[in-house]
């Protein structure tokens, strides 16, 4: 496993219930701004192993990123459940519901509060 995959699995676990983080977001607190789409393959592919809360990291723009209708539905069903509230199209108010984690730096740097 890469270090940029366990520092990813490590911000992922981390996101609280009720709280959202975009892809972009955990990979720039993972080391990689740029790797959003590496985040999108360490979900699809570790999620259930890991039990990472995959439906917790949405797109940038507030939406579930899921193209296929059962996806989607699950996705937005599990946000609701923990009280993220979406629209109509499943879009997800950032400025109330994302998580923004502070790092401090003298402290162990795989760790968030």
């Amino acid at each position: 496993m890469t270090p940029f995959t366990e520092k990813t699995i490590n911000v992922l676990k981390q996101i609280p219930a009720g709280k959202v983080m975009t892809y972009g977001q955990v990979a720039a607190l993972a080391g990689n701004p740029r790797g959003a789409r590496q985040v999108v393959r360490i979900l699809h592919s570790m999620s259930k192993n890991h039990h990472l809360p995959w439906h917790r990291v949405i797109n940038a723009k507030g939406e579930i990123g899921l193209t296929d209708e059962e996806g989607r539905f699950t996705q937005r069903e599990k946000l609701m459940a923990e009280g993220v509230e979406t629209n109509a199209q499943g879009k997800v108010d950032l400025t109330i519901y994302r998580y923004c984690p502070v790092r401090f730096e003298e402290k162990n740097e795989d760790q968030l509060y």
